[in-house]
């Protein structure tokens, strides 16, 4: 049977690993006058790097139980140089939260947005964390709207939902589906604290729109990847859907959304817009 991991151990193991693979002349380090008997950087000029003790680095490669705070993590990180997905793993080990480092996905990734168009004929579209709509394929632009006549600042899928009057009535159980949008945007505005575009846009959805007012003070939370929606299309009539979203491991800001038909009748709406 195998066993769950010793994080103590893997973490020391993991340290030492990365501390021996660096060259101390690629980090600029000047030369020392004792020969090294170990490849790689020695615990005092990781603790000097790092900004901590010596004592500290010795107790954290002999596995002692000790747990780096997320300051101490990122320090760590940065003197041994961590590639993102080891610094991911270092943080894993000391079961922290890494602060997010990279910047919200503003324009799509070229192989997502292919994907996007390979979904057809299913109605596919690629967001940000913030609602930002990135991409689209022809199905989901017949479906919802043609995004293209839109300035960016607006294809966004909450503002679209609240500020353009032609989508007010656009879904049957409108309040729902604020809802729980909402309750999706709450998790992301958390997750991404120092994301200011957002909180942006937060704020004037505050202040322009009771509905959103009100239901953003109740401070519901919950990750919204799956579910039903009910849409009133001009042309076609009620359309049920059911949808997925999935997020890409290499790029985790940009979500995939997948809508299907919920029932034979919406499946035929669909084939009839997509005719």
């Amino acid at each position: 049977m195998t066993r769950a991991v010793d994080t103590s151990q893997e973490l020391a193991a993991f340290l030492r690993s990365r501390r021996e693979r660096l060259d101390p002349h690629d980090l600029g380090l000047p030369a020392r006058r004792r020969a090294r008997r170990t490849p790689g950087l020695r615990r005092e000029e990781v603790a000097e790097l790092a900004g901590v003790s010596i004592d500290y680095i010795v107790r954290l490669e002999q596995g002692r139980g000790l747990r780096p705070s997320a300051d101490v993590a990122e320090a760590l990180a940065g003197a041994l140089r961590l590639a993102p997905d080891e610094r991911a793993y270092l943080f894993n080990l000391a079961r922290r939260r890494p602060r997010d480092t990279g910047k919200p996905a503003t324009v799509a990734e070229p192989s997502l947005a292919g994907l996007v168009a390979d979904l057809s004929p299913l109605p596919a579209l690629l967001m940000n964390h913030r609602y930002d709509i990135l991409a689209w394929n022809g199905e989901m632009a017949r479906l919802l709207m043609d995004f293209d006549t839109l300035p960016p600042s607006q294809r966004n899928a909450m503002w679209l939902c609240l500020m353009y009057p032609k989508m007010r009535e656009f879904y049957v159980d409108r309040e729902r589906v604020i809802r729980e949008g909402i309750a999706h945007l709450r998790a992301a505005w958390a997750a991404y604290p120092e994301d200011r575009e957002l909180a942006g846009r937060i704020a004037e959805f505050t202040a322009h729109d009771e509905e959103f007012a009100r239901l953003w003070a109740e401070r519901d939370v919950k990750v919204n990847g799956r579910g039903h929606k009910v849409i009133r299309h001009p042309d076609a009539g009620e359309i049920a859907v059911r949808f997925e979203t999935l997020m890409p491991l290499q790029d985790p800001d940009q979500q995939l959304v997948i809508y299907r038909a919920a029932d034979d009748e919406s499946r035929s709406a669909l084939n009839r817009l997509r005719a």
